[in-house]
């Protein structure tokens, strides 16, 4: 077989998300720190099991179509880095199969090269070593194999993994980090896990463990959505202002049109309504606006292409009808800021709530939200301006890409744990200006040194610290600072180490801890910190026994 079709593609994709489900937890292992909440597997397998529920869906067995839902679904369920550079890889096929009935080496080559340039676009400060490294690296081998003409496309991708798997190999060359925990990048574990599946089912071979046990699963056992999906052009009819949804495709694009135009056509929609959605993507437009002048907003999508599946809905009638024997409704009136933060634990939770955050997104460590749980939480707020504090490194991107699609302005404060969430909320104003609430908030990230409390996973020696599996360690900027047999001597010494020349610390406490533990810490902290002021809360999180900030 030197080519493939839509119907073996959609098998191989399926093959390729089961074996990344059934290898989850063992590339979760693979997280560099040994604490108990390593979530890349879980966070990549969720994000392309939601690919595959958008593929499944879809009732076309054509290539690009299987591509371009397959993407859809990977940005709808990105969840973490890792999450969202594995859409943004699949990006790379949906435009790179644009028009393509068949698959060959050389369109498959093409695909992970596009793929390549738009994961390394989508991350700032690109690092080696990762799963970027891993990706690059086998579109580099898929371009070199795909030029024998007569190749076999299992022979074909059979280099490309291998590829993968040695350039994975070298990663703990690449990355101090991960050749002190003796682990490869989970990453690109995570992605040469995917192609391998892909590979098997292809070849009707058993999927595999990452052990190398073979297991006998059928590609198409990958489970449906549990939960309904946000729908982005959902209609509001208990806030209109504007009169009619207008949905369309605008498709056969003119050559000239770029993407300056499409956004230049976006920016046109706004000035004739509201709720305007505006996807592109490869060769077709999908719009949704409201508007009082479907006509004009017509007019402008001809500029483009042509038009396809063009629906308008009276949402005032459709309003009438559904309470045509209700009570007249207040008009909702969007405020002039919101808030949204992620964290895990009703003790954090309610802080942020008396902080005046209007919405809690249920998250964190091992449970990253999706780009589509953020935007709902963002469309939710009901607010001109919504500021997102992400509270962890690996949430920032899906919280970004939510960003593109909400319709609020929002200003995502790059937060990478809970005390600078709420330093960030203490800089807050509710009433303030947007620009200045953004640079005042902000400003507050790194302001403190934050430290967790937690217990090793497996055994491993880092940072000068031989941790045995059970130990309890004390972790600082990706650094373990302190370790022991108990959890209050490990926090007692991860404070001496980031306390020195600080005049305040904070201690949230959470699940495995109790109230008299946290205040037996505290008195013990005021023996041997006599000039120290120390505050203690419940947090309830999940995994940290301590989460410390010292300013």
């Amino acid at each position: 077989m030197t080519v493939i079709d839509g119907s073996k593609f959609k098998e191989m994709l399926a093959g390729g998300v089961k074996a990344l489900e059934i290898n989850r937890a063992t590339i979760d292992e693979l997280n560099v720190f040994p604490v108990p909440d390593g979530d890349t597997g879980t966070n990549m397998s969720l994000t392309l099991s939601s690919a595959i529920r958008e593929v499944n869906a879809c009732q076309s067995l054509h290539v690009e179509d299987i591509s371009k839902a397959f993407s859809k679904g990977a940005l709808k369920g990105a969840r973490g880095n890792s999450g969202v550079i594995s859409s943004q890889i699949f990006k790379g096929f949906a435009l790179a199969l644009a028009d393509k009935s068949e698959i060959t080496p050389k369109a498959f080559a093409q695909c992970l090269k596009k793929g390549t340039e738009i994961a390394y676009s989508a991350v700032t400060k690109p690092k080696e070593g990762t799963i970027l490294t891993v990706i690059r690296v086998m579109a580099e081998a898929a371009v070199s194999a795909a030029r024998s003409k007569k190749i076999l496309f299992a022979d074909f991708l059979k280099k490309v993994i291998d590829a993968g798997e040695d350039i994975l190999q070298k990663t703990p060359e690449m990355l101090p980090v991960l050749k002190k925990a003796g682990v490869v990048d989970a990453g690109g574990r995570g992605v040469v896990t995917v192609f391998d599946g892909m590979y098997r089912t292809l070849c009707g071979l058993d999927l595999v463990l990452i052990s190398g046990e073979s297991i006998k699963v059928q590609p198409d056992e990958i489970a449906s959505a549990s939960s309904k999906e946000f729908d982005s052009f959902e209609n509001d009819y208990e806030n209109i202002t504007f009169q009619y949804c207008t949905e369309y495709f605008i498709t056969h694009l003119n050559k000239e049109v770029t993407d300056a135009a499409i956004d230049k056509y976006r920016d046109k929609l706004m000035t004739i309504g509201d709720c305007v959605l505006v996807i592109s993507d490869v060769d077709l437009v999908k719009t949704h606006v409201h508007t009082n002048h479907p006509d004009r907003a017509l007019k402008f999508a001809l500029e483009l292409g042509e038009l396809e599946g063009v629906k308008i809905e009276n949402m005032l009638e459709q309003y009438r009808k559904i309470h045509e024997n209700d009570e007249p409704a207040e008009e909702v009136e969007l405020k002039e800021n919101a808030v949204v933060s992620v964290c895990c634990g009703q003790g954090l939770a309610d802080i942020f709530k008396d902080l005046l955050v209007d919405i809690v997104v249920e998250g964190g460590q091992t449970m990253n939200p999706s780009v589509d749980a953020i935007l709902t939480a963002i469309n939710s707020a009901q607010a001109q301006n919504v500021y997102v504090l992400p509270n962890n490194g690996n949430i920032i991107l899906a919280a970004n890409q939510a960003k593109e699609l909400a319709q609020s302005n929002v200003y995502v404060i790059p937060t990478t744990n809970i005390p600078e969430g709420i330093s960030a909320m203490l800089a807050y104003d509710e009433e303030g200006n947007p620009e200045e609430n953004y640079e005042n908030m902000r400003g507050t990230v790194g302001s403190t040194c934050v430290a967790e409390i937690t217990h090793a996973v497996r055994s491993t020696r880092m940072n000068g610290f031989s941790v045995k599996e059970g130990d309890i360690i004390g972790i600082c900027n990706k650094k373990i600072v302190a370790k022991s047999s108990a959890i209050s001597e490990t926090a007692i010494n991860t404070i001496k180490k980031i306390a020195n020349e600080k005049v305040m610390v904070t201690i949230y406490y959470g699940e495995g801890v109790t109230e008299d533990d946290a205040n037996s810490l505290v008195e013990k902290l005021a023996g041997v910190f006599e000039d120290l002021e120390i505050a203690c809360y419940y947090g309830g999180q999940p995994h940290y026994y301590y989460i410390i900030s010292a300013e």
